[in-house]
Protein backbone atom coordinates (compact mmCIF):
# COMPACT_ATOMS: atom_id res chain seq x y z
CA UNK A 1 0.00 0.00 0.00
CA UNK A 2 1.59 2.93 -0.89
CA UNK A 3 2.09 5.74 1.58
CA UNK A 4 -0.43 8.67 1.45
CA UNK A 5 1.71 12.48 1.53
CA UNK A 6 1.06 13.77 5.61
CA UNK A 7 -0.95 16.95 5.77
CA UNK A 8 0.87 20.04 6.55
CA UNK A 9 -0.61 21.70 9.56
CA UNK A 10 -1.21 25.23 8.94
CA UNK A 11 0.06 28.25 11.10
CA UNK A 12 -2.63 29.19 13.42
CA UNK A 13 -3.87 33.24 13.39
CA UNK A 14 -2.77 34.99 16.63
CA UNK A 15 -5.29 38.30 16.44
CA UNK A 16 -9.03 38.53 14.11
CA UNK A 17 -8.23 38.54 10.00
CA UNK A 18 -7.93 42.25 9.42
CA UNK A 19 -10.45 42.39 6.21
CA UNK A 20 -10.83 45.33 3.59
CA UNK A 21 -14.83 45.85 3.66
CA UNK A 22 -14.85 47.89 0.41
CA UNK A 23 -13.01 44.60 -1.53
CA UNK A 24 -15.66 41.95 -0.31
CA UNK A 25 -18.80 44.52 -1.08
CA UNK A 26 -16.75 44.35 -4.50
CA UNK A 27 -16.75 40.42 -4.82
CA UNK A 28 -20.02 39.88 -2.99
CA UNK A 29 -21.59 42.03 -6.01
CA UNK A 30 -19.71 40.88 -8.85
CA UNK A 31 -19.87 37.10 -7.61
CA UNK A 32 -22.26 35.43 -10.34
CA UNK A 33 -21.98 31.67 -12.77
CA UNK A 34 -18.90 33.32 -14.65
CA UNK A 35 -16.98 34.75 -11.89
CA UNK A 36 -15.95 33.17 -8.84
CA UNK A 37 -14.34 34.48 -5.56
CA UNK A 38 -13.28 33.06 -2.46
CA UNK A 39 -12.41 33.85 0.59
CA UNK A 40 -9.24 32.31 2.50
CA UNK A 41 -10.04 31.54 6.33
CA UNK A 42 -6.40 31.48 6.93
CA UNK A 43 -5.10 34.96 6.24
CA UNK A 44 -8.28 36.89 5.01
CA UNK A 45 -7.10 37.25 1.03
CA UNK A 46 -9.75 36.71 -1.59
CA UNK A 47 -9.04 34.90 -4.74
CA UNK A 48 -10.50 35.86 -8.03
CA UNK A 49 -11.07 32.71 -10.48
CA UNK A 50 -10.21 34.18 -13.63
CA UNK A 51 -11.48 32.29 -16.31
CA UNK A 52 -8.51 34.54 -19.32
CA UNK A 53 -6.19 33.11 -17.22
CA UNK A 54 -4.33 30.08 -18.49
CA UNK A 55 -5.59 26.20 -18.25
CA UNK A 56 -2.59 25.33 -16.72
CA UNK A 57 -2.73 27.65 -13.88
CA UNK A 58 -6.65 27.27 -13.95
CA UNK A 59 -5.70 23.64 -13.16
CA UNK A 60 -3.45 24.09 -10.48
CA UNK A 61 -5.73 26.55 -8.50
CA UNK A 62 -8.50 24.10 -8.94
CA UNK A 63 -6.15 21.46 -7.39
CA UNK A 64 -5.45 23.34 -4.36
CA UNK A 65 -9.06 24.79 -3.61
CA UNK A 66 -9.67 20.83 -3.69
CA UNK A 67 -7.08 19.88 -1.70
CA UNK A 68 -7.71 22.55 0.75
CA UNK A 69 -11.33 22.43 0.62
CA UNK A 70 -11.45 23.85 4.32
CA UNK A 71 -9.45 26.80 3.58
CA UNK A 72 -11.43 28.68 1.08
CA UNK A 73 -14.96 29.49 1.25
CA UNK A 74 -17.15 30.10 -1.71
CA UNK A 75 -18.35 34.06 -1.61
CA UNK A 76 -21.80 33.55 -3.38
CA UNK A 77 -23.25 35.30 -5.97
CA UNK A 78 -26.21 37.48 -5.33
CA UNK A 79 -29.43 36.01 -6.22
CA UNK A 80 -32.59 37.15 -8.34
CA UNK A 81 -34.55 37.12 -5.64
CA UNK A 82 -31.70 39.29 -2.77
CA UNK A 83 -31.41 41.43 -5.83
CA UNK A 84 -34.95 42.49 -5.98
CA UNK A 85 -34.93 42.34 -2.03
CA UNK A 86 -32.80 45.25 -2.22
CA UNK A 87 -34.20 47.26 -4.79
CA UNK A 88 -38.10 47.18 -3.64
CA UNK A 89 -36.04 47.78 -0.06
CA UNK A 90 -34.71 51.19 -0.80
CA UNK A 91 -38.01 52.41 -2.36
CA UNK A 92 -39.85 51.49 0.47
CA UNK A 93 -37.66 52.67 2.61
CA UNK A 94 -35.90 55.76 1.16
CA UNK A 95 -38.05 57.00 -1.50
CA UNK A 96 -41.06 59.65 -0.72
CA UNK A 97 -41.84 60.93 -3.56
CA UNK A 98 -44.88 59.31 -4.95
CA UNK A 99 -43.97 59.76 -8.66
CA UNK A 100 -40.66 58.37 -8.15
CA UNK A 101 -42.08 55.78 -6.31
CA UNK A 102 -44.22 54.28 -8.31
CA UNK A 103 -41.76 54.47 -11.48
CA UNK A 104 -38.96 52.86 -9.79
CA UNK A 105 -41.41 49.84 -8.56
CA UNK A 106 -42.58 49.81 -12.57
CA UNK A 107 -38.76 49.74 -13.05
CA UNK A 108 -38.05 46.71 -10.48
CA UNK A 109 -41.11 44.57 -12.41
CA UNK A 110 -39.65 45.02 -15.82
CA UNK A 111 -36.93 42.96 -17.87
CA UNK A 112 -33.31 43.69 -16.73
CA UNK A 113 -34.65 44.99 -14.02
CA UNK A 114 -31.07 45.41 -12.04
CA UNK A 115 -29.55 47.73 -14.53
CA UNK A 116 -32.43 49.94 -15.24
CA UNK A 117 -33.04 50.93 -11.76
CA UNK A 118 -29.59 52.16 -11.57
CA UNK A 119 -29.84 53.91 -15.07
CA UNK A 120 -33.06 55.69 -13.67
CA UNK A 121 -31.44 56.14 -9.77
CA UNK A 122 -28.07 57.96 -11.71
CA UNK A 123 -30.74 60.58 -13.27
CA UNK A 124 -32.29 61.26 -10.02
CA UNK A 125 -29.69 63.38 -8.12
CA UNK A 126 -31.94 63.63 -5.01
CA UNK A 127 -31.85 59.44 -5.08
CA UNK A 128 -28.68 58.84 -5.74
CA UNK A 129 -26.95 59.94 -2.69
CA UNK A 130 -29.53 57.70 -0.39
CA UNK A 131 -29.32 54.86 -2.77
CA UNK A 132 -25.36 54.41 -2.26
CA UNK A 133 -25.82 55.06 1.40
CA UNK A 134 -28.62 52.28 1.60
CA UNK A 135 -26.46 50.00 -0.86
CA UNK A 136 -23.51 49.76 1.41
CA UNK A 137 -24.96 49.40 4.39
CA UNK A 138 -27.33 46.42 3.19
CA UNK A 139 -24.00 45.19 2.02
CA UNK A 140 -22.11 45.15 4.95
CA UNK A 141 -24.86 43.70 6.78
CA UNK A 142 -25.07 40.89 4.04
CA UNK A 143 -21.21 40.10 4.82
CA UNK A 144 -21.29 40.61 8.15
CA UNK A 145 -23.88 37.86 8.24
CA UNK A 146 -22.20 35.81 6.23
CA UNK A 147 -18.73 35.81 7.77
CA UNK A 148 -20.30 34.84 10.76
CA UNK A 149 -21.87 31.80 10.05
CA UNK A 150 -18.24 30.60 8.96
CA UNK A 151 -17.02 31.48 12.23
CA UNK A 152 -14.90 34.18 11.00
CA UNK A 153 -12.80 35.98 13.62
CA UNK A 154 -12.24 39.21 11.81
CA UNK A 155 -12.58 43.30 11.45
CA UNK A 156 -12.67 45.64 8.79
CA UNK A 157 -10.16 47.45 8.09
CA UNK A 158 -11.50 50.59 7.27
CA UNK A 159 -13.43 50.34 10.80
CA UNK A 160 -10.28 50.75 12.81
CA UNK A 161 -8.83 53.47 14.30
CA UNK A 162 -4.86 52.07 14.19
CA UNK A 163 -2.42 53.92 13.05
CA UNK A 164 -1.37 52.37 8.91
CA UNK A 165 2.31 51.22 10.46
CA UNK A 166 0.84 49.21 13.35
CA UNK A 167 -1.84 47.62 10.75
CA UNK A 168 0.86 46.73 8.81
CA UNK A 169 3.01 45.10 11.83
CA UNK A 170 -0.28 43.06 12.90
CA UNK A 171 -0.21 41.60 9.76
CA UNK A 172 3.17 40.58 9.13
CA UNK A 173 3.53 39.09 12.45
CA UNK A 174 -0.25 37.30 12.57
CA UNK A 175 1.25 33.96 12.88
CA UNK A 176 3.74 34.69 15.56
CA UNK A 177 3.10 33.64 19.28
CA UNK A 178 5.86 36.21 20.98
CA UNK A 179 5.64 39.54 19.86
CA UNK A 180 6.62 42.93 21.20
CA UNK A 181 4.74 45.17 23.13
CA UNK A 182 2.96 47.52 20.48
CA UNK A 183 1.98 44.63 18.55
CA UNK A 184 0.69 42.89 21.41
CA UNK A 185 -1.70 46.16 22.55
CA UNK A 186 -2.53 46.50 18.22
CA UNK A 187 -3.73 42.58 19.33
CA UNK A 188 -6.19 43.82 21.63
CA UNK A 189 -7.73 46.26 20.40
CA UNK A 190 -8.81 43.91 17.41
CA UNK A 191 -9.92 41.34 19.76
CA UNK A 192 -12.02 44.17 21.25
CA UNK A 193 -13.17 45.37 17.69
CA UNK A 194 -14.04 41.67 16.74
CA UNK A 195 -16.81 41.35 19.62
CA UNK A 196 -18.82 44.01 17.99
CA UNK A 197 -19.42 42.44 14.98
CA UNK A 198 -20.86 39.30 16.54
CA UNK A 199 -23.41 41.74 18.25
CA UNK A 200 -27.06 41.95 17.86
CA UNK A 201 -26.85 45.56 16.35
CA UNK A 202 -24.18 44.34 13.78
CA UNK A 203 -26.93 42.70 11.84
CA UNK A 204 -29.74 45.65 13.10
CA UNK A 205 -28.38 49.15 12.84
CA UNK A 206 -30.06 50.93 14.90
CA UNK A 207 -30.86 54.49 13.21
CA UNK A 208 -29.54 57.37 14.85
CA UNK A 209 -31.79 59.72 16.96
CA UNK A 210 -32.41 63.31 16.94
CA UNK A 211 -33.17 65.87 14.18
CA UNK A 212 -31.45 65.23 10.94
CA UNK A 213 -28.16 66.86 9.91
CA UNK A 214 -28.35 70.27 7.64
CA UNK A 215 -27.36 69.48 3.90
CA UNK A 216 -23.88 70.18 3.44
CA UNK A 217 -21.51 69.52 0.26
CA UNK A 218 -20.17 65.97 0.39
CA UNK A 219 -16.58 65.82 0.50
CA UNK A 220 -15.17 62.21 -0.43
CA UNK A 221 -11.95 61.71 1.49
CA UNK A 222 -9.54 58.55 0.60
CA UNK A 223 -9.31 55.81 3.09
CA UNK A 224 -5.85 55.44 4.11
CA UNK A 225 -4.98 51.77 4.10
CA UNK A 226 -2.42 49.69 4.37
CA UNK A 227 -0.39 47.62 2.24
CA UNK A 228 -1.09 43.79 1.22
CA UNK A 229 0.83 41.89 3.50
CA UNK A 230 0.49 38.14 2.95
CA UNK A 231 2.31 35.32 3.69
CA UNK A 232 0.85 32.14 3.44
CA UNK A 233 -0.60 32.51 0.01
CA UNK A 234 -0.12 29.32 -1.96
CA UNK A 235 1.99 29.29 -5.27
CA UNK A 236 -0.87 27.89 -7.42
CA UNK A 237 -3.08 31.22 -6.10
CA UNK A 238 -1.02 33.93 -6.60
CA UNK A 239 -1.90 34.95 -10.00
CA UNK A 240 -5.25 35.05 -8.77
CA UNK A 241 -4.71 37.48 -5.77
CA UNK A 242 -7.29 40.35 -5.74
CA UNK A 243 -6.47 42.89 -4.58
CA UNK A 244 -8.05 45.65 -6.09
CA UNK A 245 -7.60 49.88 -4.73
CA UNK A 246 -11.19 50.97 -3.91
CA UNK A 247 -10.84 54.51 -1.79
CA UNK A 248 -14.49 54.66 -1.53
CA UNK A 249 -17.28 52.37 -1.33
CA UNK A 250 -19.05 54.94 -3.78
CA UNK A 251 -17.01 53.55 -6.69
CA UNK A 252 -18.87 49.82 -6.18
CA UNK A 253 -21.62 49.26 -8.36
CA UNK A 254 -25.07 47.59 -7.86
CA UNK A 255 -24.79 46.40 -11.79
CA UNK A 256 -23.56 43.10 -13.29
CA UNK A 257 -22.73 44.45 -16.39
CA UNK A 258 -20.02 46.78 -15.60
CA UNK A 259 -16.59 46.15 -12.91
CA UNK A 260 -16.54 49.82 -12.05
CA UNK A 261 -18.70 52.92 -11.54
CA UNK A 262 -16.08 54.86 -14.31
CA UNK A 263 -17.51 52.41 -16.82
CA UNK A 264 -20.72 52.65 -15.97
CA UNK A 265 -20.91 56.21 -15.67
CA UNK A 266 -19.47 56.17 -19.42
CA UNK A 267 -21.99 53.93 -20.45
CA UNK A 268 -24.70 56.40 -19.78
CA UNK A 269 -22.65 59.42 -20.76
CA UNK A 270 -22.83 57.44 -24.32
CA UNK A 271 -18.92 57.12 -24.11
CA UNK A 272 -17.22 53.90 -23.81
CA UNK A 273 -14.10 54.06 -22.20
CA UNK A 274 -11.59 53.44 -24.40
CA UNK A 275 -9.49 50.47 -24.58
CA UNK A 276 -6.12 49.49 -23.78
CA UNK A 277 -4.92 49.35 -26.93
CA UNK A 278 -6.07 52.75 -27.73
CA UNK A 279 -5.04 54.44 -25.45
CA UNK A 280 -1.20 53.29 -26.09
CA UNK A 281 -1.63 53.96 -29.41
CA UNK A 282 -2.45 57.67 -28.47
CA UNK A 283 0.23 57.57 -26.42
CA UNK A 284 2.89 56.74 -29.05
CA UNK A 285 1.37 59.28 -31.09
CA UNK A 286 1.91 61.36 -28.94
CA UNK A 287 5.52 60.64 -28.66
CA UNK A 288 6.00 60.56 -32.27
CA UNK A 289 5.15 64.15 -32.48
CA UNK A 290 7.70 64.59 -29.43
CA UNK A 291 10.42 63.49 -30.68
CA UNK A 292 9.67 64.96 -34.32
CA UNK A 293 9.36 68.39 -32.76
CA UNK A 294 12.49 68.05 -30.50
CA UNK A 295 14.11 66.92 -33.46
CA UNK A 296 13.25 70.16 -35.41
CA UNK A 297 14.10 71.89 -32.68
CA UNK A 298 17.49 70.29 -32.29
CA UNK A 299 17.83 71.29 -36.14
CA UNK A 300 17.03 75.25 -35.56
CA UNK A 301 19.38 75.06 -32.21
CA UNK A 302 22.23 73.45 -34.54
CA UNK A 303 22.02 76.81 -37.00
CA UNK A 304 22.06 79.29 -34.61
CA UNK A 305 25.07 77.59 -33.61
CA UNK A 306 27.21 77.47 -36.52
CA UNK A 307 25.69 81.50 -36.92
CA UNK A 308 26.96 81.93 -33.52
CA UNK A 309 30.09 80.80 -33.47
CA UNK A 310 31.37 80.31 -36.81
CA UNK A 311 35.32 82.81 -36.91
CA UNK A 312 33.88 83.20 -40.64
CA UNK A 313 30.48 83.61 -40.63
CA UNK A 314 31.73 86.87 -38.24
CA UNK A 315 33.27 88.57 -40.87
CA UNK A 316 30.47 87.86 -43.00
CA UNK A 317 28.50 89.93 -41.02
CA UNK A 318 30.39 92.46 -40.18
CA UNK A 319 30.73 92.51 -44.07
CA UNK A 320 27.13 92.34 -44.28
CA UNK A 321 26.13 95.31 -41.47
CA UNK A 322 28.59 97.49 -43.53
CA UNK A 323 27.30 97.37 -46.86
CA UNK A 324 23.79 97.80 -45.09
CA UNK A 325 24.58 100.53 -42.98
CA UNK A 326 26.21 102.43 -46.47
CA UNK A 327 23.05 101.17 -48.86
CA UNK A 328 20.94 102.86 -45.56
CA UNK A 329 22.89 106.30 -46.12
CA UNK A 330 22.56 106.47 -50.11
CA UNK A 331 19.21 106.22 -50.00
CA UNK A 332 18.54 108.76 -47.20
CA UNK A 333 20.57 111.19 -49.55
CA UNK A 334 18.60 110.40 -52.89
CA UNK A 335 15.61 111.23 -50.55
CA UNK A 336 15.42 114.70 -51.39
CA UNK A 337 12.66 117.02 -49.50
CA UNK A 338 10.04 118.23 -51.99
CA UNK A 339 9.87 122.00 -53.16
CA UNK A 340 6.42 123.85 -52.00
Amino acid sequence: MANTPEKIEQPKAQNPLILRAHRLMDAFAKSNDERIFYLDRLEGFIIFVDLDKNSEDLEKLESEIKKNAERYCLIPKLSFYETKKIMEGFVNEKVYDIDTKEKLLDVIGSKDARHNFLEFIYDQESELEKWQQYYQERSRVRIIEWLRNYQFQFVFEEDLELPKAMIEKLKTHLFEVKVPKDIAAGRQALFAKAKTYYSNEALNPRPKRGRPPKQVAKIEIEAVVSGDIYTQVPIAARRFLYIPEISSATSITFSDKFDTEEAFLAHLRGTPEKSEESQLEALAQKFANLRKLSNQLAGIEGNIATVSFGEDDDDEEDEDEMLDESEADSKKKSRKPKKK
